[in-house]
């Protein structure tokens, strides 16, 4: 693979040669370069802006330590023919077009905060996949799912075994569901010998389990709310100690957090992998600081290879996006990201920067001047 990197204060630059993007985007086979001349002007014009090296909408991938993911998993990139010609990829088919959303545990003390922030992460979810349809499953207790669970040695907080929730979910699963993905304020655990896991999931089920628990602020400090006093160690298949256990303040930095992480992992569900073309949300991440670095939205490549399994026109759900940001958010004068919610409106102060990207690409696709 040909890149360049540039080394700027400790922080490497990876840029791909303009037609190195523009094969990965457009392909070398000549059925697929027909199928994306079929896109509007404005579409391949907004498809094209990620092939400028200084494009104000797409920008290239940062490496800012030998702990990022790139540096510490070294693979083959995903362009767009390759995703394409996958025969093992997944796509939804008729009869089987919704995406089930299974809350697991406790979201916090107040129910009703607790219904909005998993309808918020519904409604954003809906818009991104758009032209899908996705629905809410009855919440379940810790308890119900019979899963084994632990106290963390280093942490010192309540975990859940990740794998006996993904048997769990596949009991669970609709006829109707293109994927069925567990969320939880909980942190998880794969195997006795590892720490923990942010989630796990089947592409061939078409299931996953995400946990939202490091992505409290505190969690790594002493004075994390979840942590339990050293020794104590509750007796396996005893759910009680779940009763009351801390779960993060709803903030609006949770939620952003929260929609990356849950669009990110039902990409792969699609069979897009990690991207390594431009900054996106499909790239990886092995820790919180660069989860936060992704932007919100796809870059171009993978953009046309969601829009080739769905078929959506690009300024649709990208209006659809907009609008979840818009409606009843809070104004910037009555919250800040890291304050907690307490009434009713969407604490949208940390997506601010993805409202502006999604009006410039609005421009774009209107065929207006930004």
């Amino acid at each position: 693979m040909q890149v360049s990197l540039s080394l700027s204060n400790q922080m490497q630059v990876i840029q791909h040669p303009v037609e190195r993007l523009r094969a990965a985007l457009v392909s070398n086979r000549q059925d697929l370069i027909d199928c994306y001349q079929k896109y509007s002007r404005e579409e391949r014009r907004l498809l094209e802006e990620g092939l400028h090296p200084d494009s104000p909408l797409f920008s290239p991938i940062t490496l800012h330590s030998d702990s990022d993911w790139i540096s510490s998993h070294p693979e083959a990139p995903q362009d767009f023919q390759s995703f394409y010609s996958n025969p093992y990829r997944s796509a939804p088919i008729k009869g089987r077009k919704t995406i089930y959303i299974q809350t697991i545990g406790s979201f916090g003390s107040a129910e009703a905060l607790t219904e909005q922030y998993v309808g918020w992460l519904r409604d954003y979810c809906e818009a991104f996949y758009y032209g899908l349809v996705v629905k809410l499953l009855d919440p379940v207790t810790v308890s119900a799912t019979g899963c084994a669970f632990r106290v963390n040695n280093s942490t010192h907080n309540l975990q859940i075994h990740a794998g006996d929730l993904l048997n769990f979910l596949k009991k669970r699963k609709p006829r109707d569901a293109f994927c069925i993905v567990g969320i939880t304020m909980i942190d998880l655990y794969p195997k006795d010998s590892w720490n923990f896991v942010f989630g796990q999931a089947s592409l061939t089920e078409g299931m996953g389990v995400f946990s939202f628990a490091r992505y409290d602020d505190n969690f790594y400090s002493r004075c994390y709310k979840g942590r339990l006093q050293k020794g104590k160690s509750p007796k396996q298949g005893d759910y009680s100690v779940f009763t009351g256990y801390y779960t993060p303040p709803i903030t609006s930095t949770l939620l952003l957090r929260s929609c990356k992480t849950l669009t990110h992992e039902i990409g792969h569900i699609f069979g897009i992998k990690h991207c390594q073309w431009l900054q996106c949300v499909m790239q990886g991440s092995n820790h919180l600081e660069e989860s936060d670095r992704r932007p919100l939205d796809l870059c171009p490549i993978c953009l046309r290879k969601l829009q080739s399994v769905l078929g959506f026109k690009m300024a649709d759900r990208y209006k659809a996006l907009l609008q979840w940001i818009e409606s009843g958010s809070l104004s910037k004068e009555q919250h800040t990201s890291t304050q907690t919610v307490t009434n009713s409106a969407k604490p949208t102060q940390a997506f601010e920067d993805s409202r502006q990207w999604l009006q410039k690409c609005l421009c774009i696709l209107e065929d207006e001047i930004f």
